[in-house]
């Protein structure tokens, strides 16, 4: 009889795509099948993050709950995988009723479509690329996953036909840098725009969604691709993270700086009916009143449709941790509201406008629809009567509600 399997997925879609691939593994060998309850099986996957001091905290509550749960009767085996075994392998000695301890893949799994979706039918998350080689102040993730290293072209082509092929209308390309893309295939190297231009001819009606562009690396053959492409979503996620000199250059981005403070109005000025989405980190050491009031200033000047803001968690390892000047924990946390506060403000004049205009959509759940503007888990979305998952529709706002919207299909 085969044992039954649950999981438990923390972090970003990119971790995700890890554990869809390592169950999908097992699931396929037959020895397992997913367990109806998530708190009952005989095997949990807990796959962790651990970018900030928050998801450690969330990844430590969730191995504490699934040894509890263990101890109750409820799981057999315990596996903890990700970047918290990763980055911290000592730290199993914490967790006594733990099974397994392992960290992320070394190397591309040789699978041409993920073994199972998380997302359901109607989108995917592709992932192109592992690891980064930036050197932000601030950041883990290359002590983690290592340096950038580009999938095979191949591979890629090969997930991105079979997603296709079982009626995925939207690729979500994601990396920690796509830009980087680089990667030989029939004798050529190819970067992220040849990449997308393959992608392109798959035949099929469907939307691609390029995630994470950092703006000094935005090029004019990627602007022309979102402008030109019969898939391409007007949809640019630029992290600055800050947008005063000064604090760039602490957070080593200072080759960002100039494309930082200009990146809102040129590329609207570039792509007509672009969305803009941004990150921007809070409480960076050197972030003093004044400056935190230019970031205030700037973000309304930029007006970006979409902002998630976080407050700076000097990690282990990292440049960062041992800066001076650091404002308060507490000092940092009030300015994310700020930040949260001025961005939402924003994105309520935006979504007036928006009201009684009607949008093409992707039913995503039954009920759930997401305009192009909007990017899976983060965004929002539309809430509608009827659709079928996976079908694209025309929908009218009717009203909106925090950051999703009621509409109906048109």
């Amino acid at each position: 009889m085969a044992k039954t399997l649950a999981l438990v997925s923390l972090g970003c879609a990119k971790n995700a795509v890890d554990l869809q691939l390592l169950a999908g593994k097992l699931l396929a060998g037959g020895e397992y099948v997913l367990s109806p309850d998530q708190d009952r099986a005989d095997v949990v996957i807990v796959n962790t993050c651990a970018f900030i001091q928050a998801s450690r905290d969330e990844a430590e509550q969730e191995i504490v709950r699934a040894i509890q749960l263990k101890q109750n009767g409820n799981y057999g085996f315990v596996a903890v995988a990700g970047c918290y075994p990763q980055r911290y392998p000592e730290a199993k000695a914490k967790f006594p009723g733990v099974d397994s301890w392992q960290g992320v893949p070394e190397k591309w799994e040789r699978q041409q479509v993920p073994g199972l979706r998380f997302t359901g039918k109607a989108f995917a998350y592709l992932k192109i690329a592992e690891g980064c080689s930036h050197k932000c102040a601030y950041c883990a993730i290359p002590a983690i996953r290592g340096k950038f290293r580009s999938r095979p072209v191949k591979d890629v082509l090969e997930e991105a036909k079979a997603l296709v092929s079982t009626g995925c209308r939207e690729l979500n390309i994601v990396a920690q840098d796509p830009m980087l893309y680089r990667s030989v295939y029939g004798g050529r190297t190819v970067k992220l725009v040849d990449l997308l231009k393959l992608i392109d001819e798959i035949p099929g009606e469907f939307w691609v969604r390029v995630l994470y562009s950092y703006p000094n690396e935005i090029t004019p053959g990627f602007i022309d691709w979102l402008c030109n492409s019969p898939h391409a979503v007007k949809y640019v996620d630029v992290p600055l993270q800050h947008t005063v000199p000064a604090v760039l250059e602490r957070m080593n981005r200072s080759a960002a700086i100039e494309a930082s403070l200009a990146a809102a109005e040129k590329l609207r000025a570039a792509i007509p009916g672009v969305t803009l989405r941004t990150t921007i980190m809070t409480g960076f050491p050197g972030e003093t009143e004044k400056r935190f009031a230019q970031l205030l200033a700037d973000i309304r000047r930029m007006g970006f449709d979409h902002l998630g803001a976080f407050a700076f968690s000097p990690e282990e390892g990292t440049a960062a941790a041992e800066m001076k000047s650091r404002p308060p924990r507490k000092i940092a946390e009030e300015r994310e509201r700020k930040v949260m506060k001025t961005a939402a403000q924003i994105w309520r004049t935006k979504a007036r406008a928006m009201l009684g205009n009607t949008y093409p959509a992707l039913i995503v759940a039954p009920g759930v629809a997401r305009m192009p503007s909007q990017a899976p888990d983060v965004d929002g979305v539309v809430f509608v009567d009827g659709g079928e998952p996976g079908c694209f529709a025309n929908v009218r706002l009717v009203s909106a509600r925090g950051f999703d919207f009621e509409g109906e299909i048109v």
